[in-house]
């Protein structure tokens, strides 16, 4: 005869909410709260293509790892203050990045 085994508090509260995910689910009346994520595009990504950069090329102009960039663009990572302040530079003046990059080239 199998022996009855007695649920956790914890493991009564994941049964009841995955219950009621499942009624939300099929439509059913629950009493659920209902939260969206709306994901914007990255700054990082629009910054990125104003300048016409791969994520490797970007990562190598703002000083940072490739897998960065990537994060950012994936919404896993924000970019610290420095490097939003930089970002937002480069949104509104792509012109002068691209010219202080030439310059920076140029003298290399």
């Amino acid at each position: 005869m199998a022996k009855k085994v007695k649920r956790s508090r914890l493991a009564e509260d994941i049964f009841a909410s995955l219950n009621e995910a499942l009624k939300y689910a099929r439509g059913e009346k629950a009493d659920v709260i209902v939260h969206r994520v709306v994901v914007r595009d990255s700054d990082a990504r629009e910054a990125r293509h104003k300048l016409g950069l791969s994520q490797r090329e970007f990562a190598a102009v703002i000083g940072t790892g490739v897998g960065t960039v990537r994060k950012w663009e994936l919404g896993t990572r924000r970019p610290s203050g420095a490097a939003r302040t930089l970002i937002e530079v480069i949104k509104n003046e792509p012109k002068a990045v691209r010219r202080a990059i030439a310059k920076r080239n140029s003298a290399a």
